[in-house]
Parts: structure tokens; C-alpha cells; sequence
């Protein structure tokens, strides 16, 4: 018979030997964060600048898929949906302000639209299930997103910073968490015998 535990120590058994990789990742993401709340102008500048080479990757995509298709209108359709996400994409590279002035709004719209999709949701959901969990979650999303929408356009020069810099934060935080309990889990080293 075999034992439960040998069998998921084989699975983790390359993430743990890397577990000091995880970390130094981790702490690189924490240090990033922390940069990136420290000039939050800069660090919105640079999430444009990432959805703006997305878009421009996507709309090549899109073009490309286009010629794959054997009818026109849908050859069309396809073509002018890549072309937009090109342009898109190099407006975004050329008034990188702009672009985060849009994104904010779609940011706060966005948490508003979540917000009260999660309070119906809480408010439908049976007495017995963490429907309070639920709603805490939606009142706090909608108040994130009513608080971004009643600054706009003034805080879009630096929202999407702060949410790059604490997303950042958290995810160097939970790799940090990741590899020493990885690293909680490596077997003792083996003593040689003395000779």
C-alpha cells in the first residue's frame, strides 16, 4: 500500500527543491510594490504601457486569425476588430495619460458594476450559505469603485500605480509564503557516518 504523503512529496518535490528561487521571486515582487507605491505616477505610466503592448500583441492576433477564415464578412469583421486593438494599442504608447484617464474609469465602473452583481448575489443566496461574506465583499468593492469614480479624472494619474504597487505587494507576499513553507517541508539533510 502506498502512502498518501510520499505520493504528494513526489509532485512538490522539484518546487521545493527551488523553494529559495520562490522566495528571491517573492521578495523582487515586495520590492517592486514598494517601488511602485512610491511613485505611483511613474508605475501608472508603466501599467499603460503594458496594456498598450498587450492590445498591440492581441490585435496582431486578431489580424492573423482573420486570414485563417474563409468568408469575407467574417474575414472583414475580424480584420477591422484587430486593426482597432492595434490602434488602440499605439494611442495608448502616445498619450499614455489619456489612456490611464479611460482605464481608471473603466477600473471604477468596472468595481461598481461587481460590487452590486456580489450584493444581489449575497441577497439571493440561502440563510445557510456565507452569504454575509458575500455581501461584506460587495459593499466593499462598490465603495472602492464609488470612491475612484467620485475623483475622476484627477486620482488617474495615479490609481492604477497604487493598485500595480499593492497587487505587486501581496503577490511577493504569497510567493515569500509559498517557498518557506515549501521550504518547511524539505527533509532533514542525511548525517554521513563517521568512517
Amino acid at each position: 500500500m502506498t502512502n498518501i504523503s510520499s505520493t504528494q512529496g513526489s509532485d512538490t518535490a522539484p518546487l521545493r527543491a527551488g523553494s529559495g528561487w520562490i522566495i528571491a521571486l517573492g521578495i523582487i515582487y515586495v520590492i517592486a510594490g514598494f517601488i511602485a507605491l512610491g511613485s505611483m505616477m511613474m508605475a501608472t505610466v508603466a501599467s499603460v504601457f503594458i496594456v498598450g503592448v498587450m492590445m498591440v500583441i492581441a490585435g496582431v492576433a486578431e489580424v492573423f486569425n482573420a486570414f485563417q477564415i474563409k468568408t469575407w464578412g467574417k474575414f472583414l469583421v475580424w480584420a477591422l476588430l484587430g486593426m482597432l486593438y492595434i490602434v488602440a494599442g499605439f494611442i495608448t504608447f502616445e498619450n499614455p495619460i489619456f489612456a490611464a484617464v479611460i482605464l481608471t474609469l473603466l477600473l471604477g465602473a468596472s468595481l461598481v458594476a461587481s460590487g452590486l452583481v456580489r450584493l444581489f448575489l449575497a441577497f439571493n443566496m440561502k440563510r445557510e450559505s456565507p452569504w454575509v461574506l458575500v455581501a461584506v465583499s460587495g459593499v466593499i468593492t462598490l465603495l472602492l469603485g464609488l470612491l475612484i469614480l467620485a475623483r475622476w479624472p484627477i486620482n488617474s494619474v495615479y490609481i492604477l500605480g497604487l493598485f500595480l504597487g499593492i497587487d505587486l505587494i501581496v503577490a511577493g507576499v504569497s510567493w515569500i509564503g509559498l517557498g518557506f513553507g515549501l521550504r518547511s517541508q524539505l527533509p532533514p539533510p542525511r548525517m554521513r557516518p563517521a568512517i
